[in-house]
């Protein structure tokens, strides 16, 4: 799910919810959303006001903060 210019939130794939399954073999959102929500988004999407309010960006290194 990527979005154009001027849109209000990152791609997919900077996403801490979007990882690669090894039974598909591609890559799929992990976040917990009931069947209206997907739904909705997906709409949303086709419509060009794709917004997810599941997004968290990917940090790497926080395991390693907590570490420290």
């Amino acid at each position: 799910m990527k979005q154009g210019k001027g849109s209000r939130q990152p791609v997919c794939e900077s996403c801490a919810y979007y990882y690669y399954d090894e039974e598909y073999s591609e890559y799929v959102c992990n976040a917990a959303m009931d069947e209206d929500e997907l739904s909705r988004l997906a709409y949303a999407n086709k419509s060009g006001r794709f917004f997810c309010s599941y997004f968290r960006p990917y940090d790497e290194y926080g395991v390693v903060r907590r570490q420290m």
